[in-house]
């Protein structure tokens, strides 16, 4: 579904500033204890990198009484999303990065129209200290969305990143016909072409979401989210947005140690 950008995308001012980050100089969002446990995880912060795209979005007709997948606006979501994510791994390549943490997706509409959105994808660039090579099997650098602790824990387990997966499922839910509202009026009932509906734009998201763990190699995909979003579209169309880690296991676990029980001395 996605078409990878090339170097030329990225604007000038860029290069300038990733030269800069390649001369000693790092930037980070990572918070001061996420920082500390990246770096006990044996990488090192190289820069925040980012990417964006400016997509606009097609109209797709939906039929009132049809429950459908609106297939050219889902191509548009998982499109604009990949656009930007392959941006920022863009820039992290460059400064050399093994991967990239703490990574944020984002969706933002300005005052240009309803059917303009920007989707911005950023974190932060690391690598490895003791010069080995943590990159997926595409040959780019991990990426995911776990936090600087988790991203840590993770790597305690005997797992590493190997990318930020998803699955997106742009979905319209048909409208309720009258005969079906008043058949339903002050009964409790369950709503079968609503149910049927929402379950299957869920499961297309979470399967799309697992294909593009498998394409990376991944054993498994860790801090999974189901996000729904109506954007603009009104309360019948809904984007169902699976989103997760794809880690796969490389060595043993390290024990990690026990909470500390606190017994309590009042009566």
């Amino acid at each position: 579904m996605s078409t990878t950008p090339t170097a030329g995308d990225l604007p000038e001012d860029a290069g300038h500033r990733l030269e800069e980050l390649g001369e000693g100089l790092f930037t980070s969002d990572l918070s001061v204890n996420e920082f500390l446990l990246v770096k006990e995880a044996g990488f090192h912060p190289l820069g925040f990198v980012m990417g964006s795209s400016i997509y606009h979005t097609g109209v797709q007709l939906r039929k009132f009484s049809t429950s459908q997948e609106l297939t050219k606006l889902t191509e548009a979501m998982y499109h604009a999303r990949e656009l930007a994510m392959t941006r920022m791994e863009e820039e992290a390549d460059q400064l050399g990065a093994d991967g990239i943490v703490g990574v944020r997706l984002d969706v933002n509409y300005y005052e240009w129209g309803s059917d303009a959105a920007e989707f911005i994808a950023m974190g932060t660039a690391v690598k490895s200290e003791d010069g080995e090579s943590y990159r997926n099997a595409k040959g780019k650098p991990f990426t995911s969305d776990l936090s600087g602790q988790d991203f840590w824990t993770l790597m305690q387990t005997g797992h590493v990143p190997r990318g930020l997966v998803m699955g997106t499922c742009v979905y319209h839910i048909a409208h309720r016909g009258l005969g079906q509202a008043l058949g339903s009026m002050g009964q409790n009932v369950e709503l079968p072409n609503f149910t049927q509906a929402l379950y299957e734009a869920r499961e297309l998201a979470m399967t799309r979401m697992q294909d593009e763990a498998t394409e990376l190699e991944a054993t498994g995909i860790v801090g999974v989210r189901l996000e729904e979003k109506t954007h603009q579209w009104g309360s019948h169309t809904i984007e169902f947005l699976a989103i997760g880690t794809a880690v796969e296991r490389t060595g043993e676990a390290v024990t990690l140690p026990r909470p500390t029980t606190i017994i309590s001395l009042d009566n």
